[in-house]
């Protein structure tokens, strides 16, 4: 059974870099072919994806938001990472990470961030 816990700062202020990240058990990040991904959910909106990382370590980020977003990974501690910088009161979200095998079968049980100075 693959297990997905997200981590990281609850409170992050205007303008600066959120950080947090996935620790996965049950599981390989680099079994083939499996993407991470990190997906977000506003208050009152619906799901927003962000970008993965792939087994390989390729990365691919939503248009959207590419231009702020970094996702890596440490294989030895079996993690991958979440930065999104220049965040704004608009992005506080519950955020999620996951896995993807042409569709999400598993999910973590997500985490609030919030944007406020």
């Amino acid at each position: 059974q693959v297990q997905l816990q997200e981590s990281g700062p609850g409170l992050v202020k205007p303008s600066q870099t959120l950080s947090l990240t996935c620790t996965v058990s049950g599981g390989s990040i680099t079994t083939n072919y499996y993407y991470w991904s990190w997906i977000r959910q506003p208050p009152g909106k619906g799901l927003e994806w962000i970008g993965y990382i792939a087994y390989s370590g390729s990365t691919y980020y939503s248009p959207s938001l590419k231009s702020r977003t970094s996702i890596s990974r440490d294989t030895s501690k079996n993690q991958f990472t979440l930065q999104l910088s220049s965040v704004t009161p608009e992005e506080t979200a519950v955020y999620y990470c996951a896995r993807e095998v042409g569709a999400i079968d598993y999910w973590g049980q997500g985490t609030q961030v919030t944007v406020s100075s």
